[in-house]
């Protein structure tokens, strides 16, 4: 089990996911790194999805627990189901929690946006979510349990110019969580959506601003721990809550 972070809040102390299984997608850095490292502090065994998979070897070897990589462009539909595939036999069934995260970004006007570039946000930002669901959640409901986190942004119900394709996605995220809200409600399957203002992650570094030439400021923004946090907030509660929604800015 990895070290906890610095930012380990004293009421997650009596917190244990031991003998629990979690999924995260977009694993090898920033948001879903770092979730990996706090459900694995809890004692999670977590399946580390990503497309790199010496990055997913880094973060694995730091965590412990047991960790699996599983290595997948989550902008192929067949590499999705393949890596679901994988971790259910990893597993052994479907996962206790899935985080979906993975996500591509780009700041880029409607006119100048590829239709490649385009469907390649569709397919990683929202179809691979809906791969996972699909592929876990009758054996979640069958045993009665099961966490789907949602991964959003403030981009799921804030427009920003140049957000054309990462908005529509996260807007599509944000409704196929809000039906799977209720498509479980009753069934003991919880599933809420996380949707913070702008992570201080290397996501930002080929980022440029209409009339800038260097990166975004990013002192301002959340440290990635405070999505974790999140993440673990939504998980502790008992069984019969459920966090439905949660959208974090910077105090």
């Amino acid at each position: 089990m990895g070290e906890r972070p610095s930012e380990w809040p004293a009421e997650l102390d009596e917190f244990t996911l031991e003998g629990r299984t979690a999924l995260v997608t977009g694993a090898s850095r920033g948001i879903g790194a770092e979730v990996a490292q706090w459900l694995a502090v809890s004692g999670a065994r977590v399946a580390l999805v990503a497309r790199t998979r010496s990055a997913l070897e880094e973060v694995a070897n730091r965590i412990g627990n047991e960790a699996v990589v599983v290595e997948a462009d989550l902008s192929s539909e067949s590499d999705a189901s393949a890596a679901a595939v994988q971790v259910r036999r990893s597993f052994g069934g479907a996962p206790d929690i899935v985080v979906n995260n993975a996500g591509v970004f780009q700041l880029v006007e409607l006119e100048r946006t590829t239709v490649e570039d385009y469907a390649a946000a569709l397919r990683t930002n929202l179809l691979a979510p809906f791969v996972f669901v699909r592929a876990f959640l009758s054996d979640m409901r069958q045993r009665g349990s099961g966490h789907i986190v949602t991964i959003g942004s403030v981009a799921d119900r804030k427009i920003f110019a140049g957000n054309g394709a990462y908005a529509a996605t996260k807007f599509g995220a944000r409704a196929m969580h809000e039906v799977l809200r209720e498509e479980t409600r009753g069934s003991g399957v919880r599933a809420t959506l996380i949707s913070p203002a702008g992570v201080n992650t290397d996501i930002w570094n080929p980022i440029r601003f209409p009339g800038e030439t260097g990166p975004p400021d990013r002192s301002a923004m959340l440290d990635p721990g405070a999505v974790a946090n999140a993440v673990l907030f939504a998980l502790m509660q008992p069984a019969d809550v459920n966090i439905d929604e949660l959208r974090l800015s910077r105090s």
